[in-house]
C-alpha cells in the first residue's frame, strides 16, 4: 500500500510509515500534482495547509484513511470521507503537555515580571527593586475546566507548593481526589478563592465571554489572569478595565478573540505578558503531531486499533438496522440528562426491548457524547468518547433487559440520580422523551427543549405560554408529566416545551420569577 505525506512531519513519523507501506513525499517536491496523483495512494497525511475537499477526496479513489498531524481536522471535509468510508483520524493528545508546560511558564513569568525585567535589561535599566515579583508557594491557583490540560497543569502547580482549586462539572469527585485538588462547586468559588487563575474551557456558545466584568468584580482583588486556551473565552475591554482598577494585578496571555494580531488593547499593559499562540508550539508537539497520526494511519491500513478517529467505523448492517434510529435519542437523552443533573459521575444506560438483544455499546457511546459534548478541551467524537470520560473520572454503566414496559423499546440514561427515558416511534423514527425530572409524559423531542417545575396549581402552562408569546418564542408541543409509581410526590408537576428556536436564558428566569415556580432549564439538543 502506498501512503502520501503531504506536508513535513517529524522523521520519526515518516520512518514509522516506511517500515510498513511504500511512502511519497509531497513536501519536498517541487509542483507536486496533488489533484492528479491522490487516486495513487491508500492513505495521506497532512497538517493545516492542505484542503481535503469534497472533489479531492473523490479523486483519491483507493484513499482508506486520512490522517491530521495536529488536533482540529477543519482542514478535512469530513462528512464526503464518511460517505466513502474513509477513516479521518488526528493526533488529540499530541499538544496537552505543551499547551501544560506553557501554562506553567506564563504563570511563572506573570508571578515574577520576567519578560518586564528582560527587556528593561536589555535596553540598559538595571531595574530590580521594580520588578519585584510574588512566590506561587501557598498561593492558590484557580483552574476554570478541568479536563486533561487543567489536570496536567495542576500537577505541576502543586509542585510549587501551590493550593489547587477547579471548577468542572463534568469530571468526577474521585477524580479530584485523586490529583490533590479542590473541587468547587461553581466558578463562583474559584474566583473568590483564585490568587492566579487560568482557563481551559472549551469555546462552545455557553462559555464564550465567560471572564467579563460580572466575573471579574467577583474575583479576589489584585487576581493574576492566565489564558492559553482560546481567546474569545476573555472579554478584553473587561479585562482591561479591571487591570487599570487594580482589581486585576496581572494577566498572561497567549490566544486572542482574532489571530494573527500585533496591536491590541492590552498589549500597552506593563503587567501584561503576550505570547503569538505558543501553547502548542515546541518541537516535541510537532514531531509528537506526526508521529501519532502516523500510527493512526498505521493502524486504519493494517486492520489494529484506531484511537483518534474523528468518524468512528459504521455498525454492522444487521445491528444497524436496529440500533440506527437510536442513536440520535441516546445522544439527546445524554445531553438533556446532563443539563438537568449539573454533574456528573456514573452515566448509567439501560437498554430495554429489542435493542438490547444487539451490541449496545454503541448507545452508551453516543450518550456520552450527549454527556461529553461543548464540555471538553478537545473535540469529542465516538471514538475518544469513551477515552475522554475515563479520563474524567466518568464510569460508563450498560445494561439490557429484553423486556420493556408499555413500549417496545426503551432506553433509560442516569446522570448524577437524574433519570431520563425516551423512545423512537412511527415510521420515521420520531424520538420522543417519556420521563425527565422524575415525571412521566410522551412529548416528540426537537431541537431546542425548556423544562418547568411548578406547584401544581390551575393557570401554570397559560403563565409559561404569555411570557413565551411575549419573547417571540413559538411553541411547537407542550406537555404536563404525572408521577411514576415508585417516586414519592413531592406536590410539585413538571412541564416539557418544545419550540422552533432556542430558549434564552433569560426568559427560563423571567418564569421563573412567577409564583410557584420551582425550577427551570433550557437546552438545545441538536440533530
Amino acid at each position: 500500500m502506498k501512503v502520501l505525506v503531504a506536508e513535513k512531519i517529524g522523521a520519526s513519523g515518516i520512518d514509522l510509515l516506511r517500515e510498513r507501506f511504500d511512502v511519497d513525499t509531497a513536501f519536498d517536491q517541487e509542483g507536486f500534482d496533488l489533484a492528479g496523483r491522490i487516486g495513487e495512494y491508500d492513505g495521506i497525511l497532512i497538517r493545516s495547509a492542505t484542503k481535503m475537499t469534497a472533489d479531492l477526496i473523490e479523486a483519491g479513489e483507493r484513499l482508506r484513511v486520512i490522517g491530521r498531524a495536529g488536533v482540529g481536522v477543519d482542514n478535512v471535509d469530513v462528512t464526503a470521507a464518511t460517505k466513502r468510508g474513509i477513516v479521518v483520524v488526528n493526533a488529540p493528545q499530541s499538544n496537552v503537555v505543551t499547551a501544560a508546560e506553557h501554562t506553567v511558564a506564563m504563570l511563572l513569568a506573570l508571578a515574577r515580571n520576567i519578560p518586564q525585567a528582560h527587556m528593561a535589561l536589555v535596553g540598559g535599566e538595571w531595574a530590580r527593586s521594580r520588578f519585584s515579583g510574588v512566590e506561587l508557594m501557598d498561593k492558590t491557583l484557580g483552574i476554570l475546566g478541568f479536563g486533561r490540560i487543567g489536570q496536567l497543569v495542576a500537577e505541576r502547580a502543586r509542585g510549587f507548593g501551590m493550593r489547587i482549586v477547579a471548577y468542572d462539572p463534568f469530571v468526577s469527585a474521585d477524580r479530584y481526589r485523586d490529583l490533590g485538588v479542590d473541587k468547587a462547586e461553581s466558578s463562583d468559588d474559584v474566583y473568590a478563592q483564585a490568587d492566579f487563575l487560568t482557563l481551559h474551557l472549551p469555546k462552545t456558545p455557553e462559555t464564550e465571554g465567560w471572564l467579563n466584568g460580572e466575573a471579574l468584580a467577583k474575583c479576589k482583588d489584585g487576581v493574576r489572569i492566565i489564558n492559553v486556551a482560546r481567546g474569545p473565552l476573555v472579554v478584553d475591554e473587561d479585562l482591561a478595565a479591571a487591570i487599570e482598577s487594580g482589581k486585576v494585578g496581572g494577566a498572561a496571555l497567549d490566544v486572542f478573540r482574532s489571530e494573527p494580531i500585533t496591536e491590541h488593547p492590552l498589549f500597552g499593559y506593563p503587567n501584561v505578558v503576550v505570547t503569538p499562540h505558543l501553547g502548542a508550539s515546541t518541537a516535541e508537539a510537532t514531531d509528537r503531531a506526526g508521529y501519532q497520526a502516523a500510527e493512526q494511519i498505521v493502524a486504519a491500513l493494517d486492520s489494529g486499533t484506531v484511537t483518534s478517529a474523528v468518524n468512528a467505523p459504521a455498525l454492522r448492517p444487521e445491528d444497524m438496522e436496529v440500533l440506527g434510529p437510536f442513536l440520535p435519542l441516546a445522544r439527546r437523552l445524554g445531553r438533556l440528562a446532563i443539563t438537568l443533573s449539573g454533574s456528573v459521575g456514573e452515566v448509567e444506560v439501560q437498554a430495554l426491548g429489542r435493542i438490547a438483544e444487539r451490541d449496545v455499546r454503541a448507545l452508551g457511546i453516543s450518550v456520552l457524547l450527549g454527556v461529553l459534548e461543548g464540555h471538553t478541551e478537545e473535540q469529542v467524537n465516538e471514538v475518544n468518547a469513551p477515552f475522554l470520560a475515563e479520563e474524567r473520572g466518568i464510569r460508563l454503566t450498560e445494561t439490557t433487559n429484553a423486556h420493556a414496559r408499555d413500549f417496545t423499546d426503551l432506553i433509560r440514561v442516569t446522570v448524577g440520580g437524574q433519570r431520563v427515558v425516551g423512545t423512537v416511534l412511527g415510521r420515521r423514527d420520531r424520538a420522543h422523551l417519556l420521563e425527565a425530572w422524575g415525571r412521566r409524559f410522551n412529548v416528540q423531542l426537537e431541537d431546542h427543549l425548556a423544562l418547568f417545575r411548578y406547584r401544581d396549581v390551575p393557570g401554570m402552562i397559560g403563565r409559561v405560554g404569555t411570557v413565551f408569546g411575549e419573547a417571540g418564542i413559538n411553541i411547537a408541543n407542550a406537555a404536563v408529566g404525572y408521577e411514576p409509581e415508585e417516586v414519592d410526590d413531592d406536590g410539585c408537576a413538571v412541564m416539557v416545551v418544545t419550540t422552533d428556536g432556542p430558549v434564552p436564558q433569560e426568559v427560563v428566569d423571567r418564569i421563573l420569577a412567577l409564583d410557584d415556580f420551582v425550577d427551570g432549564r433550557t437546552v438545545a439538543l441538536g440533530a
